[in-house]
């Protein structure tokens, strides 16, 4: 028989509720910072994002466009924005998270709101040079937001090291898809990842209690 978590542990939500929130609040309060920034120089691009969009290709090749348009698709449109959350509720339903599967469907909802909120606010134009089809509003980037914010919630239902790897290669890999296909300006991706990992942190500290009392009983019954 495994004893309960005491008080004193790590795993306390006493103790994880204030890092969890504490930590998305200034991930959050970064990425609307940085917008606002954006918005008092009209949306202009940083030197580093005219380097980085100059740096990349605008041709970039069939293996990077074939990259781009498989990221796109997954981060986006109906399969990024439906089919996934939806797959992904119902099998943490199935493996008895019901908690878990709230929290995903919660954080991906917020996710998806505040970037809408911000993108509406500062109001960037996006490269000129774009290869994709997407709606206005260049700041911040929906599908790495989207992706950061994924990764979040896998790791804070998963805690285990490997999850946060492939959640991190997961982030990056989707951002650099953005850029790939001149949807986005760097900036725009280095704020989508600031906004989905913080909403999804201040999330968490809301689900805070119900996931570690979800994840202990998960773990008696397999004892």
């Amino acid at each position: 028989m495994h004893a309960p978590p005491s008080s004193e542990s790590a795993t306390d939500p006493r103790r994880l509720w204030p890092r969890r929130a504490i930590s998305g609040g200034i991930l959050l309060l970064g990425g609307g910072l940085l917008g606002w920034w954006l918005f008092l120089q009209l949306g202009q691009p940083f030197d580093v994002d005219r380097w980085w969009n100059e740096w990349l290709p605008a041709d970039p090749g069939p293996v990077g466009l074939v990259f781009g348009l498989v990221m796109n698709r997954i981060g986006g449109t109906w399969v990024g924005v439906f089919a996934i959350p939806i797959a992904t509720a119902i099998a943490l339903v199935l493996l008895r998270r019901p908690w878990a599967a709230g929290y995903f469907v919660v954080a991906s909802a917020l996710s998806a709101l505040a970037v809408q909120l911000i993108k509406g606010l500062v109001d960037r134009s996006r490269p000129e040079d774009i290869l994709v089809t997407t709606d206005a509003g260049s700041y911040p980037s929906g599908h790495t937001a989207n992706a950061a914010t994924i990764a979040v919630v896998a790791f804070i239902v998963f805690p285990r090291v490997w999850v946060l790897v492939a959640g991190v290669v997961w982030t990056v890999l989707m951002g650099l898809s953005r850029t790939v296909v001149h949807a986005h300006w760097a900036s725009d991706t280095f704020g989508g990842m600031l906004i989905g990992a913080g909403v999804a942190l201040i999330v968490a500290a809301m689900f805070t209690a119900q996931l570690e009392r979800e994840r202990t009983a998960l773990l008696q019954r397999r004892s």
